[in-house]
């Protein structure tokens, strides 16, 4: 009888369990907003701007934003006041977020619009994420031509895509932390650049033409910059014509670690920029990469290796300063 009261009241308790669990789960469901764009005129809205623009300001709650397959065509902005926004895209290839602005182009008054001025994507908001979209600009090899410029802090981006030539993904805010997992990404010149730290887990980093993969400009203070960890390094850029980085800043870090690096990877791996006094600021490293770029014996004498222990190290929420983009 003791035994049967024992199952009686773990099975009770578990049942309650259950209907708590239930209960916070109908509640958070709730209190998501969803959002429904389509070109056809099916959804609610036939622009991702008008999306964007019907998310409350300064919500807790998660809006979910559902975007059809279609070229949007369009100069996004995301501002600061409208945070925790889940942008859906229902097929990676087919939903498409793009403009063709570039840096040299004028504004009404005649003054060039500027390197950031050409992003096809503003993101402001903090906790931002984005799944299963193409973020592009198409403007072509005109010079520095930004697909996103992300500002916001804890923004994520599983499964997608960032299309351009030069300046292609702008990681620009100083306090943000980013991660990117499963994403391709795509260009020329200084194709990944700016201050943020972030993480690419599981990325495919696609070099064209020649050029450098990475522009870091991490804040002296910060403890990591750009972290690719099980990454992909390859494109159609001739063999040895791509470096892994320059520094933008003087205090850039970039480290590459458990990655595949591709024939295009020039021998040296990194450049100064043109100035030596780099050399002595920057962190560029690399540890346990493979492939016919991944020899270290040619690099220049100023990059570094880190130890075995020191990679062990190299988990999630340490990158990202106590932040875990799967929770």
């Amino acid at each position: 009888m003791i035994l049967l009261k024992n199952n009686q009241q773990q099975t009770m308790m578990i049942r309650f369990l259950f209907l708590i669990q239930l209960f916070f789960v109908t509640q958070l469901s709730a209190q998501q907003k969803k959002i429904t764009v389509a070109k056809d005129g099916s959804g609610d809205f036939t622009t991702v701007q008008e999306a964007i623009n019907a998310v409350p300001d300064s919500n807790n709650a998660v809006t979910i934003i559902l975007i059809k397959k279609g070229i949007y065509k369009e100069k996004l902005r995301l501002p600061e006041s409208k945070t925790n926004v889940h942008m859906k895209g229902e097929d990676l290839n087919s939903t498409i977020l793009t403009f063709d602005d570039y840096a040299q182009r004028k504004d009404s008054t005649g003054k060039e619009i500027g390197t950031s001025g050409s992003s096809s994507f503003f993101i402001f908001g903090n906790n931002f994420t984005a799944e299963y979209i193409t973020f592009a600009n198409a403007a072509g090899p005109v010079g520095q031509a930004v697909a996103v410029r992300i500002t916001a802090d804890k923004a994520r981006f599983f499964h997608c895509r960032f299309l351009g030539f030069q300046d292609t993904l702008y990681t620009h805010g100083n306090e943000s932390r980013q991660y990117y997992f499963d994403c391709y990404i795509e260009g020329t010149v200084d194709f990944i650049f700016g201050s943020s730290t972030a993480l690419f887990d599981s990325c495919v980093i696609y070099g064209k033409k020649g050029g450098y993969f990475t522009a870091a400009s991490t804040p002296q203070q910060k403890t990591f910059g750009y972290v690719f960890r099980n990454c992909k390094f390859t494109g159609n850029a001739a063999d040895g014509s791509f470096y892994l980085g320059r520094p933008w800043r003087p205090y850039a870090k970039v480290l590459i670690v458990n990655s595949y690096l591709s024939a295009i990877v020039n021998k040296k791996g990194w450049d100064n920029w043109g100035n030596a006094a780099n050399e002595s600021t920057t962190t560029f490293a690399e540890f346990g990469n493979t492939g016919e770029g991944a020899a270290t014996t040619e690099r220049v004498s100023w990059s570094k290796s880190i130890t075995a222990d020191e990679a062990k190290q190299l988990n999630t929420i340490t990158i990202l300063s106590g932040w875990d983009p799967w929770r």
